[in-house]
Protein backbone atom coordinates (compact mmCIF):
# COMPACT_ATOMS: atom_id res chain seq x y z
CA UNK A 1 0.00 0.00 0.00
CA UNK A 2 1.05 3.17 -1.39
CA UNK A 3 0.70 6.44 0.82
CA UNK A 4 1.82 9.75 1.74
CA UNK A 5 4.48 10.45 3.86
CA UNK A 6 3.47 13.84 5.77
CA UNK A 7 4.79 15.22 9.18
CA UNK A 8 2.00 15.93 12.07
CA UNK A 9 2.25 19.26 11.16
CA UNK A 10 2.15 19.09 7.01
CA UNK A 11 -1.25 17.34 7.49
CA UNK A 12 -2.57 20.02 9.97
CA UNK A 13 -2.17 22.61 7.97
CA UNK A 14 -2.82 20.19 4.29
CA UNK A 15 -6.88 19.69 5.97
CA UNK A 16 -9.53 21.08 3.82
CA UNK A 17 -13.33 20.48 4.39
CA UNK A 18 -13.99 18.86 1.42
CA UNK A 19 -18.18 18.97 0.59
CA UNK A 20 -17.83 17.06 -2.96
CA UNK A 21 -15.98 14.06 -3.84
CA UNK A 22 -15.38 12.30 -7.19
CA UNK A 23 -16.85 8.85 -7.20
CA UNK A 24 -13.89 6.65 -6.84
CA UNK A 25 -13.66 4.35 -4.00
CA UNK A 26 -11.69 4.14 -1.37
CA UNK A 27 -9.43 1.02 -0.96
CA UNK A 28 -9.72 -1.74 1.82
CA UNK A 29 -6.26 -1.17 2.96
CA UNK A 30 -6.47 2.41 3.22
CA UNK A 31 -10.00 2.42 5.12
CA UNK A 32 -8.34 -0.40 7.53
CA UNK A 33 -5.15 1.82 8.17
CA UNK A 34 -7.96 4.88 8.53
CA UNK A 35 -9.08 3.38 11.15
CA UNK A 36 -6.51 1.86 12.79
CA UNK A 37 -4.91 5.43 13.34
CA UNK A 38 -8.34 6.88 14.41
CA UNK A 39 -8.73 4.42 17.66
CA UNK A 40 -5.16 5.21 19.07
CA UNK A 41 -6.47 8.91 19.57
CA UNK A 42 -6.37 8.59 23.70
CA UNK A 43 -10.07 8.76 26.15
CA UNK A 44 -10.44 9.67 29.10
CA UNK A 45 -9.03 6.40 31.49
CA UNK A 46 -8.51 5.08 28.30
CA UNK A 47 -12.32 3.94 28.74
CA UNK A 48 -12.51 3.63 24.74
CA UNK A 49 -16.33 4.74 24.98
CA UNK A 50 -16.18 5.84 21.33
CA UNK A 51 -17.13 3.58 18.32
CA UNK A 52 -17.02 4.30 14.53
CA UNK A 53 -19.97 2.33 12.35
CA UNK A 54 -18.23 2.87 8.80
CA UNK A 55 -20.77 3.24 6.05
CA UNK A 56 -19.84 2.36 2.76
CA UNK A 57 -23.17 1.30 0.77
CA UNK A 58 -25.15 3.55 -1.15
CA UNK A 59 -28.34 2.92 0.60
CA UNK A 60 -26.63 3.97 4.04
CA UNK A 61 -24.94 6.88 2.69
CA UNK A 62 -28.41 7.81 1.22
CA UNK A 63 -29.89 7.21 4.55
CA UNK A 64 -26.90 9.48 6.20
CA UNK A 65 -27.72 12.49 3.82
CA UNK A 66 -31.08 12.65 4.43
CA UNK A 67 -30.58 12.27 7.75
CA UNK A 68 -28.08 15.47 7.44
CA UNK A 69 -30.69 17.34 5.70
CA UNK A 70 -30.33 16.40 1.88
CA UNK A 71 -26.08 17.62 2.60
CA UNK A 72 -24.66 15.95 -0.74
CA UNK A 73 -21.41 14.84 1.18
CA UNK A 74 -22.86 11.11 2.56
CA UNK A 75 -23.82 10.74 -1.15
CA UNK A 76 -20.79 11.85 -3.02
CA UNK A 77 -17.97 10.04 -0.29
CA UNK A 78 -17.56 6.70 -0.82
CA UNK A 79 -16.84 6.18 2.93
CA UNK A 80 -18.81 7.80 6.32
CA UNK A 81 -17.41 7.09 9.39
CA UNK A 82 -20.27 7.86 12.09
CA UNK A 83 -18.73 8.10 15.23
CA UNK A 84 -20.62 6.87 18.12
CA UNK A 85 -20.58 7.95 21.88
CA UNK A 86 -21.11 5.44 24.39
CA UNK A 87 -22.18 7.16 27.83
CA UNK A 88 -22.58 4.11 29.73
CA UNK A 89 -19.45 2.44 29.13
CA UNK A 90 -17.83 2.69 32.18
CA UNK A 91 -20.79 1.25 33.98
CA UNK A 92 -19.06 -2.20 32.79
CA UNK A 93 -16.13 -4.16 34.75
CA UNK A 94 -13.71 -3.06 31.41
CA UNK A 95 -10.94 -5.74 33.06
CA UNK A 96 -9.87 -5.91 29.58
CA UNK A 97 -8.53 -2.52 29.52
CA UNK A 98 -6.81 -2.25 33.34
CA UNK A 99 -5.15 -5.87 32.29
CA UNK A 100 -3.45 -4.92 28.70
CA UNK A 101 -2.28 -1.05 30.17
CA UNK A 102 -0.87 -3.42 33.07
CA UNK A 103 0.92 -5.90 30.65
CA UNK A 104 2.20 -3.18 28.58
CA UNK A 105 3.52 -1.44 31.83
CA UNK A 106 1.37 1.50 31.18
CA UNK A 107 -0.34 1.41 34.79
CA UNK A 108 0.96 0.55 37.84
CA UNK A 109 -1.56 -0.95 40.83
CA UNK A 110 -2.11 2.41 42.16
CA UNK A 111 -3.17 3.96 39.41
CA UNK A 112 -5.44 0.59 37.81
CA UNK A 113 -7.48 1.18 41.96
CA UNK A 114 -8.12 4.42 40.87
CA UNK A 115 -9.53 3.40 37.29
CA UNK A 116 -11.55 0.31 39.16
CA UNK A 117 -13.29 3.14 41.37
CA UNK A 118 -14.91 5.08 38.47
CA UNK A 119 -14.89 8.00 41.41
CA UNK A 120 -14.38 10.74 38.58
CA UNK A 121 -17.29 8.91 36.62
CA UNK A 122 -19.69 9.16 39.25
CA UNK A 123 -18.43 12.73 39.68
CA UNK A 124 -19.28 13.35 36.15
CA UNK A 125 -22.49 11.59 36.77
CA UNK A 126 -23.29 13.60 39.58
CA UNK A 127 -23.02 16.62 37.76
CA UNK A 128 -24.79 15.18 34.54
CA UNK A 129 -21.37 15.22 32.43
CA UNK A 130 -21.55 11.25 31.59
CA UNK A 131 -22.53 12.23 27.60
CA UNK A 132 -20.18 15.28 27.16
CA UNK A 133 -17.29 13.30 28.15
CA UNK A 134 -18.29 10.55 25.69
CA UNK A 135 -18.59 12.89 23.18
CA UNK A 136 -15.67 14.84 23.96
CA UNK A 137 -13.04 11.14 23.71
CA UNK A 138 -15.60 10.66 20.21
CA UNK A 139 -14.42 14.51 18.88
CA UNK A 140 -11.01 13.37 19.91
CA UNK A 141 -11.19 9.99 17.63
CA UNK A 142 -12.71 12.15 14.93
CA UNK A 143 -9.74 14.46 15.08
CA UNK A 144 -7.08 11.62 14.69
CA UNK A 145 -9.60 10.25 11.54
CA UNK A 146 -9.63 13.19 9.47
CA UNK A 147 -5.71 14.25 10.19
CA UNK A 148 -5.15 10.31 9.31
CA UNK A 149 -6.91 11.04 6.15
CA UNK A 150 -4.91 13.61 4.49
CA UNK A 151 -1.78 11.93 5.57
CA UNK A 152 -3.15 9.14 3.12
CA UNK A 153 -3.83 11.20 0.50
CA UNK A 154 -7.80 11.31 1.18
CA UNK A 155 -10.22 14.52 1.38
CA UNK A 156 -12.43 14.42 4.42
CA UNK A 157 -15.02 16.58 6.10
CA UNK A 158 -16.76 17.02 9.57
CA UNK A 159 -20.42 16.57 9.25
CA UNK A 160 -22.75 18.20 12.40
CA UNK A 161 -26.07 18.96 11.13
CA UNK A 162 -27.97 16.28 11.07
CA UNK A 163 -30.98 14.62 13.45
CA UNK A 164 -29.47 12.22 15.65
CA UNK A 165 -32.31 10.16 15.90
CA UNK A 166 -32.92 9.60 11.95
CA UNK A 167 -29.08 8.79 12.32
CA UNK A 168 -29.16 6.30 14.93
CA UNK A 169 -31.99 4.87 12.46
CA UNK A 170 -29.61 4.37 10.14
CA UNK A 171 -26.82 2.86 11.43
CA UNK A 172 -29.03 0.07 13.74
CA UNK A 173 -28.94 1.98 16.95
CA UNK A 174 -32.32 3.18 16.83
CA UNK A 175 -33.68 2.07 20.06
CA UNK A 176 -30.39 2.64 21.71
CA UNK A 177 -31.01 5.70 24.19
CA UNK A 178 -28.05 5.35 26.02
CA UNK A 179 -25.36 6.00 22.85
CA UNK A 180 -25.29 9.48 21.26
CA UNK A 181 -23.81 10.55 17.75
CA UNK A 182 -20.83 12.61 18.14
CA UNK A 183 -20.09 13.45 14.28
CA UNK A 184 -20.06 12.38 10.67
CA UNK A 185 -16.93 11.95 8.78
CA UNK A 186 -16.95 11.72 5.08
CA UNK A 187 -14.03 10.13 3.09
CA UNK A 188 -12.76 10.19 -0.22
CA UNK A 189 -10.90 11.97 -3.24
CA UNK A 190 -12.09 15.42 -3.62
CA UNK A 191 -12.93 16.67 -6.84
CA UNK A 192 -11.48 20.10 -6.55
CA UNK A 193 -8.68 21.23 -4.23
CA UNK A 194 -10.62 23.76 -2.06
CA UNK A 195 -8.37 26.93 -0.83
CA UNK A 196 -7.66 27.62 2.98
CA UNK A 197 -10.57 29.75 4.44
CA UNK A 198 -8.15 31.40 6.47
CA UNK A 199 -8.19 31.89 10.28
CA UNK A 200 -8.60 34.91 12.90
CA UNK A 201 -5.07 36.26 14.14
CA UNK A 202 -3.76 34.18 17.27
CA UNK A 203 -4.80 37.15 19.40
CA UNK A 204 -8.49 37.05 18.78
CA UNK A 205 -8.95 33.29 20.25
CA UNK A 206 -5.54 32.51 22.20
CA UNK A 207 -5.01 33.99 25.72
CA UNK A 208 -2.69 34.06 28.50
CA UNK A 209 -3.94 32.50 32.12
CA UNK A 210 -7.67 33.92 31.72
CA UNK A 211 -9.96 34.43 29.43
CA UNK A 212 -10.37 38.10 28.09
CA UNK A 213 -13.14 40.62 30.55
CA UNK A 214 -16.61 40.65 28.50
CA UNK A 215 -16.10 44.67 26.72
Amino acid sequence: METQTLSVADAIRGRRTVRHYRPDPVAPELIEELLELAMQAPSAWNMQDRSIVVVTSESGRAALSEAAFGQPQPKEAPVVLVFVADAAAWRAANADIAELAGRNGAWNAEFTAMFDTRAEYLALERHGLLRENAVKNAMIAATYAMLAATGLGLASAPMNGWDPALVKQAIGIGDRDDLAIAVLVTVGYSDTVPPHPGRRPRERTVFAERYPAAH
